[in-house]
């Protein structure tokens, strides 16, 4: 009498066991279909040019490789730095306040979600190019006209451009969970508007601030639309990747490039969703 009631229990737990690898079998099939064999692919082609895994480490033994990489990671990082103290200035400021027309701006602001990387540099040329607004005012104004379109500063426009509507909407919806009370106690303690913003809104905003900040600077890492447009004279990995593939036909090094660039990009999405956890309980 005891054995059979005693192995109710176990059955049940088998039976869960097995529909839950029936419910898995379909993710588990996508996910080895589409991500980890062509992953475990790329990293055999990476690995099978003529330095063998040498090719991994070419990011930081040849010149114009590394040169690529710094420069993606610093125009990455400025993006994300003015991106976020754009977004917090007027995400708080949306969130806080009724200004007429608020439901069209923010239609407006989050409209160049809708773009592809092409389309944004187009729109950087138009502003800036050679027959853009910005040259054809400048040469009315000083008989000369300033084309920046097709060097890091017009990519850089064009990285903002579309970091800007992601991290907004990620501050606004953080910032609608603020505690008003808490600025209040601070002006009633005599915070200027600046401590309470160092010292209340930020750290509040912290942890939505670096999972924005991540996924914008992974975003601008990887960004290949809008710098092939505007590649005149811009070298970044994306760009180096393209060209050992296409122009050069090096597979095995691009391949080994995209495992670089996935590793950083990998990493720093980590360590992001490590610290805003961490942030996140202390608050």
């Amino acid at each position: 009498m005891t054995g059979p009631i005693s192995s109710h229990p176990v059955q049940r737990r088998r039976a869960s066991q097995q529909h839950l690898w029936l419910c898995a079998a379909p993710a588990m099939t996508l996910f080895a279909a589409f991500w980890l064999l062509p992953m475990l692919r790329l990293v055999g082609v990476g690995a099978s040019g003529p330095t063998g895994a040498m090719a991994y480490l070419a990011v930081l033994t040849n010149h114009h490789y590394l040169w690529s990489l710094v420069s993606t990671l610093l125009l990455s990082a400025a993006v994300t730095a003015v991106t976020l103290a754009i977004s917090v200035v007027v995400g708080v400021f949306l969130q806080r306040h009724r200004i007429p027309g608020k439901a069209l701006l923010m239609a407006m602001l989050t409209f160049p979600l809708a773009f592809p990387g092409v389309v944004v540099g187009f729109m950087v040329i138009m502003l800036a190019g050679r027959q853009g607004l910005i040259g054809a005012l400048t040469d009315k104004l000083f008989g000369e006209s300033l084309v920046f379109a097709y060097s890091f500063t017009g990519l850089f426009l064009g990285y903002l451009y579309f970091s800007i509507p992601r991290v907004i909407l990620t501050v606004i919806a953080a910032a609608e969970k603020l505690d008003p009370a808490l600025e209040e106690a601070a002006r009633s303690l005599g915070a200027s508007p600046w401590r309470v913003l160092a010292d209340v809104v930020l750290p509040a905003l912290t942890p939505a601030l670096i999972s924005s900040g991540a996924i914008c600077f992974a975003t601008s890492v990887g960004a290949f639309g809008t710098a092939f447009t505007l590649a005149t004279n811009i070298d970044v990995l994306p760009m180096s990747i393209y060209n050992e593939f296409t122009s050069y036909a090096n597979f095995s090094m691009a391949a080994a490039l995209s495992i670089v660039l996935g590793l950083i990009t990998w990493l720093v999405l980590a360590l992001a969703r490590s610290w805003s956890g961490n942030n996140g309980a202390a608050a």
